[in-house]
């Protein structure tokens, strides 16, 4: 005789999903700026330097983990330290 089919149980019988370790090991990255109670400054390469690579563009924030108001605050203070010559547009 045939078995009734369920749905259910076939979803059950399956594997872990493709990326299922990673996720498992996944933590939020927190911002910086929020956890010290600081805030960007262009006068502060050192810092900001943190926030571009080697070419000199600006990382994003998932990469860099900062929230949306002070990745806003980070790229603002970034231009502002290279138009005045505190950071490089380009490094060669």
């Amino acid at each position: 005789m045939r078995e009734e089919y369920d749905a259910k149980d076939e979803k059950k019988d399956r594997g872990p999903r493709k990326g299922g370790a990673r996720r498992s090991g996944f933590r939020k990255k927190v911002c910086r700026f929020c956890g010290n109670n600081a805030a960007p400054d262009y006068k502060n390469p050192d810092q900001l330097k943190r926030y571009t690579t080697e070419r000199g563009k600006i990382l994003p924030a998932r990469i860099t983990g900062n929230c949306a108001k002070h990745q806003r605050a980070v790229t603002a203070e970034i231009k502002k330290a290279r138009i005045l010559g505190y950071l490089p547009f380009e490094k060669k």
